[in-house]
């Protein structure tokens, strides 16, 4: 059997080795396939490794590890693949109980090799399983949601609803009112605003819109794509839960993946 492999994604050097020496350590047989500062740098890392392992820091700048384990566990489910997440934190509030079961695992900073040795305990026994066992995608969803509301802590005072997307078409500036909207794309460093009058491309992450978006008329039907309600011609059916949605107005198809489809039974 081929030795496992592990990714380690933590913007501090110095963590990051102390890590890989206690895995050293502690699990010798374990092939370190390469190390990251950011979640960026770590899901290309995966995508030319595809590590049975990734350890991940929750706090990260760009791509912080929330969104690094969405994209990581996107590509592992596409290619059929079971990947072990373990969160690093520095913060003990967000190593919840929930986060050690299935494919979730978390270690507080500053840790020590006892815990880390739970946690390696923990990894041998998945892997030695047959089948690998691996986190639902729905259920990871789930959990990463629940981690992302920790992180943010105590709700802010809200906001007023974003009423205008200004964006660059051509070597204009237009200003875009949001009942216009159809839908949001997440598209790498961008977002793709598709609108009744056409499409545009703002820097803006989908993540921050969905804090400026009324949530009443804007929905998700995929990890990277936000559609406004009232565009929403029907919704069919498809395969394992999934579903296909039809815009009005637009001749593209959008999918709707099985975490959010329970959102359209009633269409």
């Amino acid at each position: 059997m081929t030795a496992p492999a592990a990714l380690l994604v933590d913007d501090e050097p110095l963590l990051r080795e102390r890590l890989a020496g206690h895995l050293a350590r502690l699990w010798p047989t374990l092939r370190l396939v390469g190390m990251a500062r950011h979640g960026r740098e770590a899901l290309a890392l995966y995508q030319a490794e595809a590590p049975e392992i990734v350890f991940l820091d929750v706090h990260m700048p760009g791509m912080d590890g929330i969104e690094a384990a969405r994209a990581i566990a996107a590509e592992a489910a596409a290619a059929g693949r079971a990947v072990h997440l373990v969160f690093v934190t520095a913060f003990e509030r967000y190593a919840v109980q929930a986060f050690e079961q299935g494919a979730v695992d978390y270690l507080v900073k500053p840790f020590d090799e006892p815990r880390l040795a739970a946690t390696v305990r923990r990894l041998r026994e998945r892997l030695a399983a047959t089948p690998v066992p691996a986190a639902d995608p729905a259920s990871l969803d789930s959990l990463l949601d629940r981690l992302a509301e920790r992180l943010r802590g105590p709700a802010a005072p809200a906001r007023p609803r974003l009423q205008w997307i200004r964006a660059s078409v051509g070597s204009a500036i237009r200003l875009i009112p949001i009942e216009e909207v159809v839908y949001f794309k997440s598209d790498e460093k961008y977002t793709l605003v598709a609108w009744t009058g056409g499409e545009a491309l703002i820097r803006k992450s989908l993540r921050e819109l969905q804090g400026e978006i009324d949530p009443e008329r804007f929905v998700q039907i995929h990890r990277a794509v936000v559609v406004a309600l009232p565009f929403v011609a029907q919704v069919v059916r498809g395969d394992n839960e999934t579903a296909e949605l039809h815009l009005r107005g637009r001749p593209e198809v959008l999918p709707v993946s099985r975490s959010y489809t329970p959102r359209f039974r009633q269409m």
